[in-house]
């Protein structure tokens, strides 16, 4: 029987997207489970297992038809599929790649979960037909996957495509959880925003930014794209935000000259009003002769990047 089936995983924090997938891209069933982080993530691979085991049976597909399971992984995944450091799982040089493949008897293919999603945007979403690209995550923190010639950029040691820790506060930042200060993530996440917008809330301006903060004892990342239409300290903050991006996006074009830059993550849901932001800048920084040839792109495929990615980890093999 042929072999053209793909175990798909993107691993949460909180929970697990699992996906059967042709090596084509349909997706065949998509589901999720509660990610089991007990006694330190020893759970989280058998539980994948069985939630995969039972799907496929219930669908009536055997195991010969699939060619391996590919995974995306929170913290830096080492040459040979370990995880140095998952804090939030509990894993410390976790032999994730043998595991999977100990468990499966199929053989795995582990990527950054950041990574799984720029590979995701290259196969089947707003990088599609594109090899040289770059994906940014603006969510709760920053991620970055950095695609040459349809290869990952994963580094010596997992780190590769770190663009959240990008330092572009050089003088009195925001501490990161990193361990630094002045990293992207503080100031273009969606807790970036914030971080910028209560600054300015210490000013004599008015903004009705300050009336949502007392009224509901808190401010997201919306609240300040919603009212930058009207709003002057919002339209400030946006600003802020794009000019951080557009010092990132455009050292990183005059490195690498990609075909595009792709903006994904909750943030990206701004849209125009982002993506307008960081265009204002973004040329400062870049190397005139070549800018002009990358796109800057909103990313297409959401929460299901990660899926996709690590399916095309598979497929790569095929």
């Amino acid at each position: 029987m042929e072999k053209k089936l793909i175990f798909s995983i993107d691993l949460g924090g909180t929970t697990s997207k699992l996906a059967i997938m042709t090596l084509t891209g349909g997706v065949i069933k998509k589901w999720e489970i509660p990610t089991n982080k007990e006694e330190n993530g020893k759970f989280i691979v058998p539980n994948i297992f069985r939630s995969f085991e039972a799907t496929a049976t219930m669908l009536n597909l055997k195991k010969d038809q699939f060619l391996g399971v590919g995974m995306g992984a929170p913290g830096p995944v080492l040459k040979d599929g370990s995880i140095s450091k998952a804090v939030n799982l509990g894993w410390m040089d976790y032999p994730l790649k043998q595991e999977l493949e100990q468990t499966f008897s199929l053989p795995a293919y582990v990527a950054n979960d950041a990574n799984c999603a720029a590979l995701g945007e290259m196969w089947q979403g707003a990088g599609k037909g594109l090899s040289n690209l770059v994906c940014i995550t603006l969510g709760t923190g920053v991620g970055g996957g950095i695609i040459v010639d349809g290869q990952i950029v994963n580094g010596t040691s997992g780190g590769g495509g770190e663009i959240g820790h990008m330092t572009v506060q050089h003088h009195d930042g925001f501490s990161c959880n990193c361990g630094k200060s002045g990293c992207l993530e503080t100031v273009a996440s969606a807790t970036g925003v914030v971080n910028l917008t209560m600054e300015k809330l210490n000013s004599e301006k008015m903004t009705i930014l300050r009336d949502i903060y007392e009224r509901e004892g808190h401010l997201t990342a919306k609240h300040v794209f919603d009212a930058a239409k009207e709003d002057e300290i919002a339209r400030e903050v946006v600003d802020q935000v794009g000019y951080y991006l557009g010092y990132a996006l455009g050292t990183l074009s005059t490195i690498l000259n990609p075909e595009a830059f792709i903006i994904s993550g909750g943030v990206s849901r701004a849209g125009n009003t982002l993506l307008d932001a960081i265009n204002k800048y973004v040329d400062q920084f870049a190397f005139p002769p070549t800018s002009k040839d990358t796109k800057l792109l909103l990313a297409s495929l959401g929460n299901d990047a990660g899926i996709f990615g690590a399916g095309f980890l598979v497929k790569q093999q095929s």
